[in-house]
């Protein structure tokens, strides 16, 4: 089946559902995709429904003649076939799957459609958000124009739950397993990533709502969907589909190392602990031969601590076990106490792991939000399980840091986030300048977890910035001289940047240089007399590591200049500036008269 051209009436979307018994939830599915802003049609596929959905759907065909299609097959027992048969049906220039228990944001489809016609994307990954269900997250970190499985996350995401180039799935014969309970999406899409061009992330927008069925009645929430060993039999498809269309080499590597993580090695932790002797012993027998087809001197520089001692332990099940324990012990950890000294903030507490025994190292890590790989450890003293870390602020970058607790215990690192747990007289300490930049420590508002934010990116910055004289000068000139004070110091000469006008109804701006004077000083010759007409008011702006901080610049009526008045050009201008009332602020009224108008009034 070709692609559909381009023309008015060409498809940019078919979005493709198996439904099986789901009748409460397909009007919320269906609505989600018939008021996407796209040109569309939706394929649903009933796999032998016997709970009004097939009625149901029926319905919605008759009533949606133009964009429902349904078509009915006996029950096939999994989603591979019903998928494939939606596909058969497609037309649409790009293909989304989307299951009938979950639904889409209302602009999901005409964001990521964009994002693929902008860039020549042969698959779009947006955003996935889960409800009762774990979501992926490591690939939606920022949204990405073009990105490669080589030189990203997305190939953590093996889901089906994307944006696919139609004309990709014909030209390769990309299909869903058939005959599978779990997994028929993950040989899908690992063919499907192993022939794209260009991969997007639309990672700004929540396009994809992954839904728990509160009746546990969904493949994924059925006892044995992820039966260890039937999972660990499955994988071995996808890893050989994967193989045939990458050469050994750093490329495979990189991918074997996602499949190692969360496919095999995952059947060693919770699941492994609650397993019995013999099946433990048939589970870690299944990895070993994965690893002895697979496993490669690359994959192991890849993986963390864990999974390298597992490698090396998967003949003894007891230290299987042991290390699983310590991967799923809860983190204990409580703040005891934080305040600056000079400019290092110490940071006290207590941690630990539920359950586990042992004297391992303690430190906090500081990670940026916004780009994960920039990383801060500080190793903490310790003292059974009390710790004090003195985190030196002046080494972090400009952005937010998140501040964990790290645990080693037998060469396994467990972290968890520092803060939400503390004692109550654990207040946040006042903003602090260092050098040229501020570090304001913070508790999170959603979950009181301890941050710092350098540069006042989303923490306020505390200053105030007063004028001391004014004065007019040539030019219809005022020049200002005023002090600076941020966190209760004087900032560096280098942050002081401009006076920046604004004008109150338009929003309109007009900066002007500030020139730094010793002992937080400042001046500036302003040119008001130069303003558009409007009320304009003062800022002084700064760069104090981050984003541009801007504080109202503050003064009183006996420190302002009186108005000024002058003609130019047949216009009488005026120039009032002024304290505003109550927090006195610096404000400027600026006026043009014609002589005409001027006539005007007086005729009144």
């Amino acid at each position: 089946m070709s692609e559909t051209g381009n023309g008015d009436d060409a498809v940019d979307v078919s979005v493709v559902i198996p439904a099986h018994n789901c009748r409460a939830y397909l009007d919320r599915c269906l609505t989600s995709v018939l008021v996407q802003r796209v040109k569309k049609e939706i394929v649903v596929v009933d796999d032998g429904s016997t709970d009004g959905s097939a009625e149901l759907l029926d319905l919605y065909a008759a009533y949606h003649r133009a964009s429902v299609k349904v078509v009915h097959i006996d029950g096939s027992g999994g989603a591979g076939r019903p998928r494939n048969i939606g596909i058969e049906h497609a037309s649409g220039r790009y293909v989304f799957f989307c299951d009938a228990d979950d639904y889409l944001g209302p602009e999901a489809l005409e964001r990521m459609v964009a994002m693929a016609d902008r860039n020549g994307s042969d698959i779009v990954l947006g955003k996935i958000v889960g409800h009762g269900r774990r979501a992926p997250v490591s690939m939606f970190q920022q949204s990405a124009d073009r990105v490669t499985i080589g030189d990203s996350n997305v190939y953590n995401s093996l889901c089906c739950f994307k944006l696919f180039r139609r004309e990709l799935l014909e030209r390769h014969r990309i299909r869903f397993g058939e005959g599978m309970l779990v997994g028929e999406d993950i040989l899908f899409t690992v063919h499907a990533f192993c022939h794209a061009g260009a991969v997007s992330v639309v990672a700004d927008y929540d396009c994809y709502h992954l839904v728990s069925r509160p009746d546990g009645t969904s493949i994924m929430q059925q006892n044995g969907s992820r039966d260890p060993l039937a999972w660990l039999a499955m994988i071995r498809a996808p890893i050989r589909l994967m193989a045939e269309h990458v050469e050994p080499g750093p490329l495979r590597d990189h991918l074997l190392r996602r499949h190692f993580r969360l496919d095999v090695f995952a059947q060693l932790g919770q699941v492994f602990l609650e397993s019995d002797d013999v099946r433990r012993k048939d589970i870690a027998r299944e990895v070993a031969a994965l690893c002895d087809e697979w496993y490669t001197p690359g994959v192991h520089e890849l993986l963390n601590s864990v999974d390298r001692q597992r490698v090396a332990a998967l003949d003894d099940i007891d230290r299987l076990v042991r290390l699983a324990r310590i991967e799923n012990a809860a983190v204990r950890r409580r703040l005891t106490g934080l305040c600056w000294d000079g400019d290092t903030l110490v940071v006290t507490g207590s941690a630990g792991l539920d359950g586990i025994g042992g004297d391992g190292a303690l430190a906090v890590v500081l990670r940026a939000r916004h780009d994960p790989a920039a990383e801060v450890v500080v190793p903490a003293e310790r003292k059974e399980s009390e710790f004090t870390a003195r985190v030196e602020a002046a080494a972090l970058g400009s952005g937010i840091w998140d501040l964990r607790v790290a645990v080693e215990v037998e060469g396994v690192v467990r972290l968890g986030r520092l803060g939400a747990e503390r004692d109550s007289g654990v207040n946040r300490p006042p903003p602090r300048l260092i050098g040229a930049a501020v570090a304001l420590p913070y508790f999170t508002r959603d979950n009181g977890n301890l941050s710092i934010d350098v540069g006042g990116h989303v923490v306020g910055v505390p200053g105030s910035v007063r004028l001391i004289r004014t004065r007019w000068a040539l030019g219809h000139r005022l020049i200002v001289d005023g002090e600076v004070r941020v966190a209760g110091a004087v900032p560096a000469a280098s942050a002081v940047k401009r006076i920046v006008w604004r004008e109150r109804r338009s929003g309109r701006e007009r900066a002007e240089r500030a020139v730094a004077l010793p002992g937080g000083g400042f001046v500036a010759r302003l040119g008001v007399g130069w303003l558009p007409p409007g009320t304009w008011d003062a800022y002084l702006e700064l760069d104090l590591g981050g984003p541009p901080a801007r504080f109202r610049v503050e003064t009183d009526a006996e420190t302002v200049a009186a108005p000024r008045r002058w003609w130019g050009a047949a216009v009488l201008r005026s120039v009032r500036p002024y304290a505003t009332s109550g927090k006195g602020r610096l404000s400027t009224v600026v006026r043009r008269l014609t002589a005409r108008m001027i006539i005007r009034r007086i005729m009144r």
